[in-house]
């Protein structure tokens, strides 16, 4: 359990069980997932979201991949997960947790598969195993984050975030709402501006329904109200999560992000970026390789289902946009804080530990 009463994300044996994120607040419905492809169309769908729990949701389908096959020997079942892995790393090309959980659990299946006397029930158990793992470890560096970032959280500071960060997306207390967290636990005062973020609405229907539940000051305004806020002098950070952040620090998350830091450059505003490291991808060198995710147009012409364009209008609607590193004030990891020259320090950041 990461919070009152969520738990976005269970691993049950036979199934993975996922809170669908697509009817809340309104309400609160468990899907359980079969096979492979029910979990691959939870990612692909949105009732299962957020970097880090995508990660998380992944792993567990591919657990559910060894635990449920028929296969009686061991290579025959790693060509089974291959396959598998293929259909969940098509469900999302954006977040890089998805694949990299996929990946990691792929390194363990062969590492089992091509043992000397390995078993499909070793198998079975290991995939399980690490599944439970990479969830557990998300879990703690959601709390190193928290801890973290609270350096950078003034007392009674009035922060804006974007998008959903928060328990729902992450096994832990969040990434960028983490922080929040840790700040609200640590009597610091925060209240918190939410943006609505359109088309999908993540701000209004789950941030600003999780910092109800956890007691936290918040007011939900519209995207386009940002600007005005800063104009005031009613923000003094923004931060935000990330769903990949590239070798020299761009940024890509939700649409919406790169205009906040636009506006919060302009303004004199920091700009926070939290994630754990493995958002951070060193194979991709800036935010131009970064692959942009193009979704369904009727998200943007009939959002929540409610008609408000001739449904034969022309859409454009990426889901990710790209925030240049120089706008980034300061990256937030379970690691540590880092700021520029991020080609350097996300290296460092990131190289294993003990490393020359």
């Amino acid at each position: 359990m990461t919070g009152p009463g969520i738990v976005p994300v269970e691993w049950r044996g036979d199934a993975v069980a996922i809170l669908g994120q697509r009817l809340l607040p309104h309400r609160e419905e468990v899907l359980e997932c079969r096979t492979v492809a029910e979990v691959a169309e939870a990612i692909r769908s949105l009732a299962v979201r957020g970097a880090p729990i995508i990660g998380v949701t992944a792993a567990y389908g591919m657990a559910l991949a060894a635990t449920l096959s028929t296969q009686t020997r061991p290579r025959r079942l790693l060509a089974e997960l291959e396959e598998a892995a293929r259909t969940l790393k098509a469900a999302r090309p954006t977040a890089v947790n998805l694949a990299w959980a996929v990946d990691r659990m792929m390194r363990v299946a062969t590492g089992q598969c091509c043992s000397v006397g390995s078993t499909v029930q070793r198998v079975h158990e290991a995939m399980v195993a690490e599944a439970l793992r990479i969830e557990a470890e998300d879990r703690e560096a959601c709390a190193a984050i928290g801890a973290h970032g609270l350096e950078l959280v003034p007392e009674g500071a009035r922060v804006l975030t974007h998008c959903n960060t928060g328990m729902l997306c992450t096994a832990g207390i969040g990434t960028a709402l983490g922080v929040i967290v840790a700040a609200h636990r640590a009597g610091r005062g925060v209240h918190v501006w939410v943006d609505e973020t359109r088309p999908v609405l993540q701000g209004a229907r789950l941030t600003a329904w999780e910092l109800g539940r956890l007691g936290i000051p918040r007011t939900l305004v519209v995207d386009a109200a940002a600007g005005s806020l800063m104009a005031r002098g009613l923000v003094d950070l923004v931060i935000v999560g990330a769903d990949r952040i590239a070798a020299n620090g761009d940024v890509a998350n939700k649409i919406g992000t790169y205009p906040l830091a636009v506006l919060a450059r302009h303004h004199g505003v920091p700009f926070y970026v939290a994630a754990p490291t493995s958002t951070v991808d060193l194979g991709t060198g800036s935010g131009a390789g970064i692959p942009i995710e193009e979704r369904d147009p009727a998200e943007v012409l009939a959002p929540g289902g409610v008609p408000v364009a001739e449904p034969d209008t022309p859409v454009a609607n990426p889901a990710f946009d790209v925030t240049p590193a120089e706008l980034v004030s300061a990256i937030v990891t379970e690691r540590g804080v880092v700021r520029p020259p991020y080609a350097r320090t996300l290296a460092e950041l990131v190289a294993p530990r003990g490393a020359a």
